[in-house]
């Protein structure tokens, strides 16, 4: 199957599974005579794990190391555990960071007449260029 078939199947645009393909996230596929790209259901199944990695928010490099897990018969499930804890820790941290933004947010927002006059501390806040929260 060619590269536009396997991006509508696993939801990956060709573009980011040649992007994958050029950083060494997937092994180069076969080729066909004429040069094209021919994927396999294995390429199919690696790039799906990949679709779904990266909608749960893990980093390139983060994949990476799952791949070898995955592909690894004799892994042990600790190291996999390792990786996913690492990751969750850092969502905790960019939720953190998100809720201490939308915190001040809605603080500044409460505190803004919203009418004709220029006063406005919003811009105010933002005009002093503190280091945001988190």
């Amino acid at each position: 199957m060619n590269i536009g078939e396997a991006a509508k199947q696993t939801g990956i645009s060709a573009k980011m599974i040649r992007y994958y393909e050029d950083t060494g996230l997937i092994q180069p596929v076969h080729r066909s005579d004429s040069g094209y790209r021919q994927y396999t259901e294995k390429d199919l199944h690696a790039l799906r794990f990949i679709r779904r990695s990266r909608d749960l928010g893990f980093s390139v490099a983060q994949i990476q190391e799952l791949l070898a897990l995955w592909n690894d018969k004799g892994r042990a499930s600790a190291d996999v555990k390792q990786i996913t804890r690492q990751h969750i820790e850092e969502l905790q941290h960019k939720i953190e960071q998100l809720q201490a933004m939308v915190d001040t947010l809605q603080h500044l927002n409460r505190h803004c007449s919203g009418d004709q006059r220029p006063d406005c501390p919003i811009l105010e806040d933002l005009g002093q260029a503190r280091h945001c929260p988190g």
